[in-house]
């Protein structure tokens, strides 16, 4: 994950990928395998349902991403 300095404020970051390194640290660091699985369907729920962003060819910002993911946790 880079700073992306060229698009910050812009709201075009994919999140997702970071909300998913959230999981991985609950199930590696702290044993929260039950919370890591909960995060990570909860990414998969947003994507099998269209959310994306400009990366994956959708039109969804950032924070739309972000809420989608946490409609679903």
């Amino acid at each position: 994950h880079g700073s992306a300095p060229d698009i910050a404020g812009e709201g075009l970051a994919n999140p997702m990928a970071q909300i998913l390194s959230a999981a991985m640290l609950l199930r590696h660091s702290f044993g929260l395998e039950a919370e890591a699985a909960r995060i990570e369907a909860a990414v998969a729920g947003a994507l099998a349902e269209g959310v994306r962003g400009g990366d994956l060819g959708g039109s969804h910002g950032t924070r739309a991403m972000g809420d989608a993911v946490l409609a679903r946790l």
